[in-house]
């Protein structure tokens, strides 16, 4: 898998995370994180392409931003709970699934516009 770190531009390059894998493809999109331990601070999923998540079988909640593929933020789902799912979004290119309270404690909000990097695999 590869990995990336997501900053967001619009409020001074703050880091949402520095962990975070690179679903792209059928088989780490289907996954997901179903059977991961719960997330941990700068970790997270990054999931290319994606306009739609659910949390069905899913044991913890998460953040989930949606961004189009110019990388600004078009959906924001705060603390979405296991069983629960999200809208369908057209604009959306990628769905970025972090730890719940990440969207709050970086201010993201809709409109802002995120950066993806590659990273080296963390450790």
């Amino acid at each position: 898998m590869q990995w990336v770190a997501v900053r967001n531009d619009s409020r001074a390059g703050v880091l949402l995370g520095n962990r975070i894998g690179l679903a792209n493809n059928v088989w780490t999109r289907l996954r997901g994180l179903l059977g991961h331990p719960p997330l941990t601070a700068g970790e997270g999923l990054l999931l290319d392409p994606c306009k739609a998540v659910h949390m069905f079988g899913m044991k913890q909640a998460l953040d989930i931003a949606f961004l189009s593929g110019a990388g600004e933020v078009v959906a924001l789902y705060p603390d979405l709970k296991p069983g629960q799912k999200s809208s369908f979004h057209r604009d959306a290119r990628q769905a970025l699934e972090l730890p719940v309270g990440t969207l709050s404690q970086t201010d993201t909000q809709i409109g802002d516009h995120l950066t993806v990097e590659t990273v080296e695999r963390p450790a």
